[in-house]
């Protein structure tokens, strides 16, 4: 007897559940702060596209309520690329709006990052200090939403019976 799929779903390998991490808060970097990243390497691989930096669309969808039926939204911008190191390992790289730099740094650190003597040294120089920003940004950006917030009440009158 086979497992239910949502049990199957919620065991997902850790390196994959890890790169998806990682890719995320690559994709979700600003581009300022992976060229920072990239010029402290101290060794930059060589590599060989597998799809140069493209720019396409994407199709956003969305739930009625939040969990109700789908519908499409919108569409967003994405550039993307693939690429393979010397050494073999392939990276990819999906970002948001047009930047051909943004996704070729993202597909070159995804790459060095499934490179296993590299991982855990760029996991704590690279990627731990991008996610600890991007939280940041997103407290002070929760912050200043919050300030605005109007508290709404209704006043009974004594005329309502």
């Amino acid at each position: 007897m086979e497992a239910p799929a949502s049990e199957e779903a919620g065991k997902m390998d850790p390196a994959q559940a890890a790169r998806q991490r990682w890719m995320s808060v690559l994709a979700k970097a600003q581009l300022s702060e992976l060229e920072s990243a990239w010029k402290e390497m101290p060794q930059k691989p060589d590599f060989d596209w597998l799809r140069a930096p493209e720019t396409g669309m994407v199709m956003l969808r969305a739930r009625t309520g939040g969990t109700g039926s789908q519908f499409n939204i919108g569409q967003m911008t994405v550039t993307r690329c693939a690429l393979r190191l010397a050494n073999g390992s392939a990276g990819l790289g999906y970002v948001q709006g047009r930047s051909k730099r943004h996704a070729e740094l993202a597909a070159l650190f995804d790459a060095l990052l499934q490179d296993g003597t590299q991982a855990a040294d760029l996991e704590v120089k690279v990627i731990t200090p991008l996610q600890a920003q991007q939280i940041s940004r997103r407290k002070e950006a929760s912050k200043k939403a919050n300030s605005t917030k109007v508290n709404f009440f209704t006043l009974v009158r004594g005329e309502n019976d």
